[in-house]
């Protein structure tokens, strides 16, 4: 992030009313002229003031883009714009989340455009994409980050860790069933809806000889069910499988042979291996398609984001001015 960008000195969470407010305090050469300006000219001020360090991985360069369109760019390629307004809200608020945790913990930190962080496009990009169909799905995405304008998800006053995916089996995922370590907000609840989802059922079609380069494994030329010694987590997704006398995880096999999900069986047929997959994604925290189907039957965002990340709420963001340059947390 540029010098002249923010500098985040303190991070403090206030819990005496609600919604909750975390409070960033800035540095800016125009923080003095702030204090004298009303309330309706100063929100217009803040929302300029944060910077985000985005690495343009196509282009091979860091842009500066403001808060508010870099969450555009994010919600609007993380979340089909035809969703209901109420899901994009809850997208917004989870990229909002995300990307205030990550300038809190480091000010200037510099996030990629990819699923690696999460996927950005500038506004001549979705242009691109979008096609005839910009004005109106631009109009909606802007709707979503405006109504939810510094909004993000605490617990226990503390910013999340927001992941989210695209389609579960009916179940999202225990955090640590997944990756190593339990989140306590990160607990499996039942996401019904993603029935529903075009990515409920996923079926990839491998040969025997790039399977077993991906898992290390030799395999004989058979005919039936793939992996023996198969368990499961509560959820029905793979924890453990042998495949070619090797054990595995549900997630490595999931990612070595970039499977749609770790509820999955393999069964081959001579040379060739057919994974059929249930749900799209690693299946912690929100489901896009449960968001949207919680969205249809009139659930709010703050109502969509406390149900997939139990035990969390949402808090109100706000900056204040502060003429120090020392960065520090509390």
């Amino acid at each position: 992030m540029k010098k002249a960008a923010i500098l985040l000195v303190l991070f403090a969470l206030v819990i005496i009313v609600v919604p909750a407010v975390v409070v960033l305090p800035y540095t800016h050469r125009a923080a003095g002229e702030l204090q004298q300006q009303n309330s309706r000219t100063q929100n217009a001020a803040q929302k300029n003031q944060i910077s985000i360090s985005v690495y343009r991985s196509a282009q091979k360069q860091t842009d500066q883009v403001n808060l508010d369109e870099y969450l555009i760019g994010v919600v609007g390629s993380e979340m089909p714009a035809k969703f209901r307004i109420e899901a994009l809200k809850a997208q917004a608020i989870a990229a909002r989340t995300y990307i205030m945790a990550r300038i809190i913990d480091d000010s200037n930190v510099r996030v990629t455009d990819t699923v690696q962080n999460q996927v950005y496009h500038s506004p001549e990009e979705l242009k691109k994409i979008w096609g005839k169909d910009y004005s109106w799905k631009m109009k909606k995405i802007r709707q979503a980050i405006r109504e939810t304008r510094n909004q993000v998800v605490t617990y226990n006053g503390k910013l999340i860790s927001p992941v989210f995916f695209s389609t579960s089996n009916g179940q999202t995922e225990n955090a640590g069933d997944y990756w190593e370590n339990e989140v306590p907000y990160l607990r499996s609840v039942d996401s019904p809806w993603d029935k529903l989802s075009p990515k409920y059922k996923n079926k990839k079609i491998m040969a025997r000889s790039n399977v077993e380069q991906s898992l290390g494994v030799t395999l004989s030329r058979r005919s039936g069910k793939l992996g023996s010694k198969v368990q499961r987590t509560p959820t029905g997704h793979i924890a453990h499988i042998e495949i070619g006398g090797k054990l595995f995880t549900g997630r490595q096999v999931r990612e070595k042979l970039k499977l749609s999900s770790t509820d999955f069986q393999l069964t081959q047929k001579g040379d060739l291996i057919t994974a059929d997959s249930i749900g799209s994604g690693h299946d912690v925290g929100m489901s896009q398609y449960g968001a949207q189907g919680m969205a249809r039957e009139g659930k709010s965002a703050e109502q969509i984001l406390t149900y997939f990340y139990q035990g969390t709420r949402i808090s109100k963001m706000t900056v204040k001015p502060q003429k120090s340059n020392t960065v520090a947390k509390k």
